[in-house]
């Protein structure tokens, strides 16, 4: 494709007025997407930190956790019950649409006290996410923005990479180097900022947009499922019961003992996270967790309410060792996003390629305005046109 073509021009037509339109939705979305990626580590902080001598055969059962954080929240959901260390709080989750609620109680391990409670939904962190999400506007309005913002920023990668490329592969390590002086002016200093930081990150930021809109879009998750060569349905299924048992009491009796079971089985893992079942027929699931902040290779396994019997799940959330390639590169999709899947260093790269996107639309912009606002300048006859007028009067 030629620089100086009809396509060429239509390209750069495309990559300039879809950025514009885009910008600010790009701007804070990358920028709150650089405050998110240390939110784990940040709140660690700040948040309040127990320890007790407990043995793993006192700590609280699933069920009557259950009672003592709902007694805290009567009215509310409980979502399910986090274990961790034997010596840790027991967290109570509550979560609800609708009204919304999001909190967890924290529960001494063994006497059931109330030792800390925390609101997901207030604080710093919950409102960086507001804003990432729907950019601090009401859902309805801003979740469509900022998701179809980003899939335009899409487009707006692929034809910066198609407009960067001609005539610039041969001489690739020119020009992805500031070749500044002392006289280089500001105008070409803020174009290569843009193009060159642009090309830099360019990979973080295509990984950025495709796992946003996967979360995002579900028309988008289920296609990027079906390209990763998936079958069946990607979404979370809890599968329901096998057995048709006795009360809910007794049913309580038998979920108590999955913690215990699975921490003999798997002695290795951080945390186990027991859901109680949604309805009569739903079975009991366990969330089992790998590591800290990384979710790609935690268990999903569910168990029948009443006999414990393990039930499988042909859902991408299933065991970690019986994914196929597809339901591993769904599994990924979060980690990639917030860089957790690269530990610490990820993290450190996805944060500061965020902070490059978020500079691309306001580079952007002040080439645009710097070309529209020279276009309009009048320009000065020279003194050899003067010269000629003047002869001809």
């Amino acid at each position: 494709m030629k620089r100086s073509g009809k396509r060429f021009r239509l390209l750069l037509a495309v990559h300039k007025y879809l950025g514009l339109a885009t910008g600010v939705i790009v701007l804070l979305v990358s920028l709150t997407g650089a405050c998110w990626v240390f939110r784990d580590e940040i709140e660690a902080l700040s948040e309040p930190t127990f320890a007790f001598d407990v043995p793993a055969e006192e700590v609280l059962p699933a069920s009557e956790a259950k009672e003592l954080g709902q007694a805290v929240h009567p009215d509310r959901a409980v979502h399910g019950t986090l274990y961790g260390d034997p010596g840790q709080p027991v967290e109570v989750i509550f979560y609800q649409i609708e009204p919304k609620f999001y909190r967890s109680v924290y529960l001494h391990p063994t006497t059931g006290r109330v030792l800390h409670e925390k609101d997901h939904l207030t604080g710093f962190f919950p409102w960086v996410l507001r804003g990432h999400m729907y950019l601090w506007l009401p859902e309805e309005v801003g979740g469509p923005l900022v998701k179809y913002g980003v899939l335009v920023f899409l487009l707006i990668l692929i034809s910066g990479l198609l407009i960067w490329l001609p005539g610039r592969v041969k001489r690739l390590r020119r020009n992805l180097s500031f070749r500044w002086k002392p006289t280089t002016g500001w105008r070409r200093k803020n174009f290569d900022v843009h193009g060159i930081g642009g090309m830099y990150i360019w990979v973080f930021a295509l990984l950025f947009a495709v796992t946003g809109s996967a979360i995002g879009l579900p028309w988008f998750y289920y296609g990027m499922y079906r390209a990763a060569g998936g079958s069946g349905d990607p979404s979370f299924v809890i599968p329901e019961n096998v057995t048709e048992g006795p009360t809910v009491s007794a049913a309580g009796e038998a979920y108590d003992r999955l913690v215990p079971m699975l921490r003999a089985e798997e002695p290795e893992a951080q945390d186990f996270e027991i859901h109680y079942p949604h309805s009569d027929d739903a079975s009991v699931y366990v969330e089992v967790g790998r590591g800290e902040g990384i979710y790609w290779r935690n268990d999903y396994r569910f168990f029948d309410r009443y006999t414990l019997e393990e039930i499988p799940s042909p859902s991408v959330y299933a065991k970690y060792g019986d994914a196929d390639f597809a339901k591993l590169v769904m599994r990924m999709n979060y980690d990639v996003h917030v860089g957790a899947i690269g530990g610490l260093p990820g993290k450190i790269i996805a944060f500061l390629a965020s902070l490059v996107v978020a500079s691309l639309p306001v580079t952007g912009f002040f080439i645009w305005y710097g070309r529209r606002r020279k276009s309009r300048r009048p320009t000065r006859p020279s003194p050899e046109s003067r010269v000629r007028e003047h002869a001809r009067v």
